[in-house]
């Protein structure tokens, strides 16, 4: 016998249909979220965009969305309007966009694009002085929280215009997708000005533009631009697209002055001639490193390291940087001595930096220059430099750098051989301490402090000389050259300026100079006795040197005007006493040297002789008034008698060896222990 059938409860029939019902809603949902006519909100879209941002907003011909946790949404056609204050009338405008939107962060005002597809865009970019930028989304265009986070730009075809007129730039970037297969396939190319400079820039980057922070590999890019008289070359990758950090790259860097870089970039460098260099540049939150320098500044090699930090309130420069060969006109524009040239170009020839060659062209005649060197501006007859040096950027940064040249050459007047300089630069406080320079067989030690907090600058000198060579202290002056003896000395002087000229011409302080035993030229100090006989000796037996005892000099400098205490100069032959003033403002010289010859000889008509003249033309002849009167002596004993016209011209030696040790120790007092 069958047994009988059990029927299902009928909750269970019940759930089965809510089921295919929950399913058929789901479907519906499906084919209506797939066959919606998205198109349909584009109206209301763009209404909403508009209100939201406070500028207009339109998709032109199509809008399609794909629903999910990442929505795409795709419009065919896309304006999006800049501020009304801004001057190109759309911040994008493209044929077509694809856009990726997290659905998510919407719900905390964020707005984050994973993926932001252009088809031939164009950007109108523009920053104001007083922070608004076109980009900064909402009606205050000056919030930074409103800026949307784009993770990945593609883009094929289009350009960019960028307008910051309080930085004096306005450049317009072309770029386009090319089929290049070495990973840099984007190509653009750059015009406008820059710093109000001309400026153009070509190269190449990667087509995916990652702005997130956590770029997937870094970006590669290529740069070959210039900014008035200054070019720069880069290949190298980009950690971190969006803050421009995670910078590594070589650099190939070329100009006319180093300091243009302050105008260009923010970071004060000295005046100096046409450079070429080249390194490794690296950045890393707000530190930029530049390592492996090498090149020349003129014909003066370079290499070392230097980093500048910019997390502070001003930026800080570090580093350390040396040459093999200093060429001493290389200088010039740092002290305000070089000559100003337009710079049109800037040509390097050679391929090795021993060997390189920078050559500045001069722009044509009434055409714009680039660039200048630091003009000196010379006052006839006068040789100190007159350019006013610009103190006022010593307190847009600070600095702490040590340089060093093996060798310096080229040195007409000043027998310079090496040099080393400790540079540090502290809330417009510049300090050049220790600074060390090889002088005659020497040294010359000490520190130079520039306070440029005050106009005009406060400029401390304290120096100390140290067996300093008499016979390579005058390179120029041929007498000099069989002379010896070691020259030791101070100079300690303070005073305002904004140049060379103005600093000297308004020093006070101490001056000193000593010098113990040596010899020198008897030539030399026959001449400055007018010594006949002696003179004629020499010039037809050859010169000789003469033992010096002792010679010291010491001068009070006060508002540029050296007054001597003391000037000594004694041989076993003759002692020489001098007194006068030097002008360091006026540039004169007033000197006068009596000397008393110890030996005796005719045909001598010894006067004291004065120096005087310009420190661009100093002069030196005989007391006229001393020399007439003794020639008329002569002229009156010879009407008596011929032989007794001789008997005037006969020196009979009065002088006396001086005490070297009183004249040590006095002049000693102004030039300081060290000298002693």
């Amino acid at each position: 016998m069958n047994a009988p059938t059990t029927a299902a409860p009928p909750s269970r029939h019940l759930w089965r249909k809510v089921g295919l019902a929950l399913l058929g809603l789901v479907a519906l949902l499906v084919l209506v979220v797939v066959f919606f006519p998205w198109d349909i909100l584009r109206g209301p879209l763009n209404r909403y965009v508009s209100e939201k941002t406070g500028r207009s907003f339109e998709i032109t011909r199509k809008l399609d969305v794909k629903l999910g946790a990442t929505t795409r949404v795709f419009a065919d056609g896309i304006q999006f309007a800049n501020p009304p204050w801004a001057r190109d009338p759309y911040l994008v405008e493209a044929e077509a966009a694809e856009i990726h939107v997290r659905l998510w962060p919407l719900f905390s005002r964020k707005v984050e694009l994973p993926v932001l597809k252009l088809d031939q865009p164009r950007f109108g970019l523009q920053m104001e002085a007083d922070g608004r930028r076109t980009w900064a989304l909402g009606k205050d265009t000056a919030d930074t929280g409103t800026v949307p986070r784009i993770d990945r730009l593609l883009v094929d075809k289009g350009s960019l215009n960028f307008l910051a007129a309080a930085m004096g730039a306005d450049i317009r970037t072309e770029f386009a997708i090319t089929n290049a297969a070495d990973g840099l396939p984007l190509e653009y190319a750059a015009t406008g000005k820059w710093k109000n400079e001309a400026f153009s820039a070509k190269g190449r980057t990667g087509s995916v533009l990652q702005l997130s922070d956590n770029m997937e590999q870094p970006f590669p890019l290529e740069i070959d631009a210039r900014a008035g008289s200054t070019s720069l070359k880069a290949t190298g990758t980009l950690a971190n697209l969006s803050q421009l950090d995670g910078i590594d790259a070589q650099f190939d860097l070329r100009g006319a002055n180093l300091a243009d870089l302050y105008k260009l970039l923010g970071v004060v460098l000295p005046s100096t001639p046409a450079y070429a260099l080249r390194g490794r540049l690296n950045k890393q939150a707000a530190v930029w490193k530049v390592g492996g320098i090498q090149g020349r500044l003129g014909s003066t090699d370079l290499s070392g390291d230097l980093a500048y930090d910019r997390s502070g309130k001003v930026g800080m420069l570090s580093g350390k940087v040396q040459s093999r060969v200093l060429n001493f006109d290389d200088l010039g524009p740092i002290i305000g001595a070089g000559p100003a040239v337009p710079v049109a170009r800037v040509t390097v020839t050679g391929r090795d930096d021993r060997q390189a060659k920078v050559t500045v062209a001069p722009a044509a005649p009434g055409a714009a220059a680039g660039s200048t060197v630091a003009k000196s501006a010379k006052r006839p007859g006068k040789i100190l430099p007159t350019t006013p040096l610009d103190f006022e950027r010593l307190n847009a940064m600070n600095a702490d750098v040590w340089y060093s040249a093996a060798d310096i050459r080229r040195v007409k007047e000043l027998p310079l051989d090496k040099g080393s300089v400790h540079v540090r630069l502290k809330d417009g406080e510049l300090t050049l301490d220790p600074l060390q320079l090889g002088v005659a067989g020497g040294s010359l030690a000490g520190s130079i402090v520039i306070d440029a907090r005050v106009n005009p600058a406060s400029v401390r000198t304290s120096l100390a000389a140290r067996s300093l060579q008499l016979n390579q202290l005058f390179p120029t002056v041929e007498l000099t050259r069989s002379s010896l003896g070691k020259l030791n000395g101070r100079v300690n002087l303070s005073g305002r300026g904004n140049s060379a000229a103005q600093m000297l011409g308004s020093a006070s302080g101490t001056v000193g100079v000593l010098m113990g035993r040596g010899q020198v030229s008897n030539i030399l100090l026959e001449f400055m006795g007018l010594d006949g006989g002696e003179v004629i000796k020499f010039l037809v037996q050859g010169d000789k040197t003469v033992q010096l005892r002792c010679a010291g000099g010491a001068f009070d400098v006060k508002q540029g005007l050296m007054s001597s205490q003391s000037i000594v100069l004694d041989t076993v032959d003759t002692v020489i006493y001098g007194a006068g003033q030097i002008s360091l403002a006026d540039e004169t010289l007033d000197i006068r040297f009596r000397p008393q010859p110890k030996d005796v000889s005719i045909l001598s008509l010894r006067s004291p002789l004065r120096i005087g003249g310009t420190f661009a033309a100093p002069t030196a002849s005989p007391d006229k008034g001393a020399l007439a009167g003794r020639a008329g002596v002569a002229l009156a004993l010879g009407l008596i008698n011929p032989l007794l016209a001789l008997a005037a011209t006969v020196e009979t030696g009065p002088g006396v060896d001086a005490d070297c040790s009183k004249i040590l120790s006095q002049v000693g007092k102004v030039a300081g222990p060290a000298a002693r």
